[in-house]
């Protein structure tokens, strides 16, 4: 099992991310959908009486979700995965601050998980073993700091409107992220503190793709927390009945782009 833990700084407070990361991930989820592809939302319903992180939360919001993929996988796979296998279901139990998500296939059962646990935190991304981890397993876990504004991105991910080295909230008056290191003179400012693990049983294909899923992982992370900065005046100001009347929409428009829309969003 490779682990890593992905920390990324944003200019903002702890209860403006609760609202953008929402938002944002609706807007995604439009982004990455079309042409038989993309994700399927099955719930979005509140949640009580799961504890999470030893009982520490205990309610919160409650999504499951599929991703179907085909296109959206690498080649070496899709040779090797039955037609009908290429999909992911995502269970997510959203806590706020903290939340944790799964990730399995059908097909592969046990021999296939995605775990990822957040915490969200009004620090600068300093805060050594925020999980509580036992430390031989904290001693394995592989530290990435990520820069929204100077982490370099992909030609095929870059979108100049999306770049916080270039924008400027007219709402808030925050950015552009330009200096090195700028997290540690922004205010406001906090961090999320995603622990990334995956696990791939295949013989001989576990090593390649368990690290091909974490460098998968670091350039959504990227991409999303460039794009949720850089959608401030979109989505600043809204409350929470906002958020899930946008999320009720979206479930439909989803459906819809499924089904008539062409392949579109982030390709393998």
């Amino acid at each position: 099992m490779l682990i890593k833990e992905f920390r990324v700084p944003l200019p903002l407070s702890l209860e403006e991310y609760h609202l953008g990361q929402l938002w944002a991930v609706a807007e995604a989820s439009k982004r990455e959908t079309g042409g038989g592809e993309g994700i399927e939302m099955l719930i979005n319903e509140p949640f009580t009486d799961h504890p999470l992180l030893g009982g520490k939360f205990t309610s919160g919001q409650y999504t499951y979700k599929i991703f179907h993929l085909k296109k959206k996988v690498p080649a070496f796979i899709r040779l090797l995965a039955p037609e009908g296998a290429l999909e992911v279901h995502e269970k997510s139990w959203n806590a706020y601050p903290y939340s944790k998500t799964l990730y399995c296939n059908p097909y592969m059962k046990d021999d296939f998980l995605i775990s990822v646990e957040t915490i969200h935190a009004a620090d600068r991304g300093n805060t050594e073993n925020i999980h509580r981890l036992a430390r031989k397993k904290w001693q394995k876990v592989e530290v990435v700091m990520v820069d929204i504004a100077n982490d370099p991105v992909s030609s095929a991910d870059y979108n100049p409107d999306e770049d916080p080295t270039k924008y400027v909230s007219i709402k808030t008056g925050r950015g552009p992220l330009r200096t090195p290191h700028w997290w540690l003179q922004s205010e406001p400012v906090m961090t999320c503190y995603k622990l990334v693990s995956c696990e791939f049983k295949w013989f001989g294909l576990q090593a390649r793709v368990e690290r091909y899923i974490q460098d998968f992982e670091r350039r959504i992370i990227t991409n999303f927390h460039r794009q949720t900065f850089c959608w401030l005046d979109k989505w600043y100001g809204l409350t929470i009945d906002d958020i899930r009347c946008i999320e009720d929409l979206t479930k439909d428009e989803l459906d819809q782009k499924r089904r008539e829309d062409g392949v579109r969003g982030t390709l393998g």
